[in-house]
Parts: C-alpha cells; structure tokens; sequence
C-alpha cells in the first residue's frame, strides 16, 4: 500500500473471477445530448480512468458488462427485491496511485480503483460508499447504487485501497490496511466532489456517506474524522472498533473455539451473540467466523501466530474459510499494548460531525449487535452527540440479506428499512422532519417483506 503506505460476507464472493475491460469503451447514445462533455471529465489525482456513457447505470443494464460485477453483489441482498432501471448517464471507472494489487478487475491487477456514476437527471447530490467486507467497489451496486442513482444522486464507490482475504498483508504496519480504507474512502469523497462540479457545472449541494458493514464503519469513521465533506449518513451494521474492546477480536474468538468444540453455547451469548440466532451459527462456521478471525487478527496482531494465515489465508475457498486452531484460544485483553495501539489507530469514539442513523439485524451473527452498534449508540450518546443519532434495531434481521431466502419465515431483509432510513436522512437533513425515535422495527406478519418497511409504530428504545 502506497497511498503516502470483509472476510468474504459470503462464501461465493471469496474467489470471483476477472471482469475484463474492453479495448475502448466507446459511447452508446449520439454525439450530442449527454455524451458530448464526457471527455472533459477528469477525476483529480486519479492515474488511470475509463469513462463511458451508458443508457442505463443500474444493475438491470449492466450485468454481463465491465461495468459491474454481479458475482461480488453475491448474498447482499434477497432474491425478490425489486431495483429500479433506466438511469442514463457516464460512468468513471479508474484507479488512485497505489503499489498494491489485490484487486483484479478489468484485469488492472491494482488497488484503490473506483466507480463514479452521474445521472443524466441529477437531483444536486452525491452518495459515498466503501466496499463491505473485503469486496470492491461494484459490490453494493444492487444494494445502494441503484436506488439512489434512479432517485437521481450521483454515486462513487471505492474498493477501500485493498481487497481479498489476503488484504491484512498491504502496509508496512500493524492496522495499515484498515487505516488505508478510511483515506481512501476521504479521497474519493474529495475527487468525487470535483468530478461532479466537471459534469454538471456546479459541486453537489449535498454529500452522503453510507455503507454496508465494513462500509458502515467507513461511515461511522467518516463523520467523526471529516464531518466537513457530508451532510449525514447511514450506517448498515457497521464494524465496530474500540481500543480495549469490543471488536471483532473480542467477540469472534469464542465463536471459533466453539468451530473447534472447546466453547459452549454461554460462551457466545456471553460475548454477545443473540439468543435466538442459534439456527444461524452452522452457516457462519462454514463461511464467517474462521476466515473472519484470522485475516482481522493477522491485520493487528501478526505476532500472535505467524505461521497462521501466514502470506495468505489460503489459495482454495476450504483454506481461506477454515479457522486457525490458535485463534480458539485468543485473548485480546492480554495482547500486548502494540496490539491495542494498532486498533486504536482506527478506533471509533462516537463523537459524529453530522446526523447519522445506523441500522442492525438483531440476528447479526457476524457482528451480534450486544458487542456493536449497541455500544456505538452508548459511545455517541456518552460524546454528547445523541441529537444527532438515531438508531434502529430491525428484528429478523442478519448480516447479509441473502439468508433471508434459506430462512424467510425466521428472517427480513434490511435492506428496505436501509432504504428508509436514507429517505429520512434526507428529510431530517434537507427539511428538518427530525426521524422516528430510537427503536426496534417490528418483522411484519405479511405484505412484502422484501421490499417494504416502515421505520416509525414499532417498539420505542434499544
């Protein structure tokens, strides 16, 4: 990593394949009309960009282009849910400086690439996302790019500076990599803003930050560390970071000792895993926990066991999944201080900068919601920022959507309360329509589950 140096959400997205680019990306409508300053286009500080103008910029008209990729999208969302098509528009694909190439689309074989999306019919705003997981940036296209592209935003997405399960190997230092997602996702922010100024003539009168997981963190990070680039966001399940706890290294252990037999079902109700979400756990052992544990801890604390994942977590989807025996027994507490110092370069404290609402599944069996977004709301309201929070539990909910289709009569998708609580983002920060308290949303009885939630008349408090 140069920039000055997701465990796979799902199985299937470990090891998608190369989108290739083709020779020339040529225009798809006449001379005239929108393509026709496409050249002027020029994202500042970007070393390589590909830019072309598209009769549709959602999902539904570019699968099977180089314009997505469908294949990293995979388990983010339910088989149903409806997307919105028919956004013309240009599209910037390219890449900052960086000398590190885990990402391999378009067959760049290089870090830090983006995607930015600019509607024909633009509505003055912009919307920011980070890759979740260790995904890249066309990965939350079907989640987040199609609905606020047809409701007419422009739209960039980065894959964080460093992807795969092998990302913990970028930097020269304990928590660099992580480090890296948060200047990333600050530079595209910056060269978004200008690049929206080229195309419309005018910089965007509102920037929204928002993400899936990984993506929420960047949102959480966002707001607290450059609150002067947004005007809010909405946090989906974001990872949480602390200093002395929790985090991921304090929660997962016990879920990987349980992988090997050595930790009981208390043992994970104890660091936070919810009652209830037992019928989950067989899943996140095979795709989650293993993979999950040991790439994060490789991140902050190699020294614990070198050996384990070593230079790389693994070259076949069973070695990458598989736990390290060695992680069964982590104890994050007694680690070293260098330990807590690397996270603490990336530590959150809750104090945001700009309205934020975050969402979390109460089944969350990666990120149990106890040892997260419930101490993220405690951390904002203990910074004084509460008036600017709002946080809504969503019950039936996990942390990817798509398991809503193996168990839809235990589950709900959050992605429809997601698209709620962007709308009362909007309304809160545009209009002043302060957003229903903190509270839990209710799974519905019936209607479509898929694709409808109302955030207000549920159950008050967290």
């Amino acid at each position: 990593m140069r920039l000055s140096r997701g465990v796979p959400l799902i199985a299937a997205a470990v090891l998608a394949g190369v989108v290739t680019w083709p020779a020339s990306a040529s225009a798809t409508t006449g001379a005239g009309g929108h393509c026709a300053r496409q050249e002027r286009l020029r994202v500042p500080g970007a070393a390589l960009q590909q830019t072309a103008c598209l009769p549709d910029l959602t999902t539904t008209g570019l699968a099977g282009t180089p314009y997505t990729d469908t294949a990293d999208q995979a388990g983010l969302t339910a088989a149903a849910t409806r997307t919105p098509s028919g956004v013309p528009g240009v599209q910037i694909d390219g890449y900052f400086p960086d000398s590190s190439h885990f990402n391999t689309t378009h067959g760049w074989q290089h870090d830090a690439q983006f995607v930015i999306r600019l509607p024909d019919h633009w509505n003055g705003g912009l919307v920011v996302t980070g890759a979740p997981g260790t995904r890249k940036q066309y990965s939350t296209d079907k989640a987040i790019s199609d609905q606020v592209l047809a409701a007419g935003y422009a739209y960039a997405a980065t894959d964080k500076g460093n992807s795969s399960s092998d990302f913990y190997l970028d930097g020269a230092r304990p928590g660099d990599a992580v480090a890296e997602w948060n200047a990333r996702t600050t530079q595209l922010t910056r060269a978004a803003k200008r690049a929206v100024a080229q195309r419309y003539g005018q910089a965007p009168r509102r920037t929204y930050m928002t993400g899936i997981s990984n993506g929420g963190y960047l949102t959480r990070w966002q707001l607290e560390n450059h609150p002067e680039l947004y005007d809010g966001g909405v946090d989906w399940e974001g990872a949480l970071w602390t200093a002395d706890g929790p985090n991921l290294l304090t929660s997962l252990p016990a879920a990987v000792a349980r992988t090997l037999g050595s930790a009981s079902d208390a043992d994970l109700y104890a660091v936070g895993f919810a009652r209830g979400s037992e019928f989950l756990w067989p899943y996140h052992e095979q795709a989650y926990w293993g993979v999950t544990q040991k790439i994060y801890r490789a991140e902050f604390d190699p020294g614990y066991d070198p050996a384990c994942p070593g230079p790389t977590a693994g070259t076949t989807l069973q070695q990458i999944l598989a736990p390290c025996a060695s992680d069964a027994a982590y104890d994050y507490a007694s680690r070293p201080a260098s330990v807590h110092r690397a996270v603490a370069r990336v530590a959150l404290t809750g104090r945001i900068g700009r309205p934020l609402i975050t969402l979390h599944g109460d089944l969350d069996s990666l990120l149990p919601k106890a040892a997260d977004s419930d101490v993220y709301a405690r951390m904002v309201d203990a910074s004084g920022r509460d008036r600017l929070h709002r946080y809504y539990t969503i019950q039936g909910g996990t942390h990817v959507d798509g398991l809503y289709d193996s168990y839809p009569d235990r589950l709900r998708p959050i992605l429809p309360c997601y698209r709620s609580a962007f709308n009362a983002l909007v309304a809160w920060v545009e209009h002043g329509a302060t957003p229903p308290a903190n509270r839990t949303v209710a799974r519905p009885a019936g209607g479509d589950v898929v694709n409808s939630c109302a955030l207000d008349g549920s159950t008050p408090g967290h």
